[in-house]
């Protein structure tokens, strides 16, 4: 794996901050270089967070990147403030629930949308849906493995498991079904490059 540059965004209250935080331990404990920079002002009173982690499996030359190589917008207006981070060599990835205005001028490889709201309120609880992109990011980048990520997951989350543990099957949950979403989509790409 070389040098990872992921972007993350979505409203204030969404985990974007602990997503990142989940990636970055989860690099950190497979003994990958890792950078986590938040970004993040009033966003309690509705602004947009954003988050940025660089993954590489050797030194990591500058904080700070202009291009990301994934780009999450959990929120319709994080697509605005990311847009700028995409290239035509980015996976854009979003949720389903909205759709991206053909006013923002967005260069991509790839843009993805993935249905993570609707499957957490329809399947699981609607504070995992954070955690579904994050396992479909997982798949689709190869940014750190499924086990890194559980076990950062029940570091991050162990108090909370400790007191709810029904917490941790739902969490692990979305996480999988996160992964399927990806797995699906690069099954659906191949076929239709077929």
């Amino acid at each position: 794996m070389s040098l990872v540059r992921i972007a993350l965004a979505g409203e204030g209250g969404q985990g974007v901050q602990a997503v990142a935080e989940i990636l970055t331990e989860a690099a950190y404990n497979e003994n990958k270089q890792t950078i986590y920079i938040p970004n993040f002002g009033i966003e309690q009173r509705g602004g947009v967070s954003i988050a940025f982690i660089q993954v590489s499996e050797e030194r990591i030359g500058a904080p700070k990147f202009h291009t990301a190589d994934v780009v999450i917008a959990l929120s319709e207006r994080s697509v605005s403030r990311t847009a700028m981070y995409s290239s035509n060599d980015t996976l854009f990835v979003h949720d389903s629930s909205f759709s991206i205005d053909e006013n923002i001028e967005l260069n991509a490889k790839k843009i993805l949308g993935l249905p993570a709201i609707d499957t957490s309120n329809n399947e699981l609880h609607p504070k995992v849906f954070n955690i579904i992109i994050m396992g479909a990011v997982i798949g689709l980048s190869n940014v750190v493995s499924f086990e890194a990520a559980k076990e950062a997951l029940e570091s991050k989350l162990m108090h909370k498991f400790e007191q709810n543990p029904d917490l941790r099957d739902l969490n692990y949950k979305a996480l999988e079904i996160g992964r399927k979403m990806a797995e699906e989509s690069i099954k659906e790409e191949v076929s239709r490059n077929a």
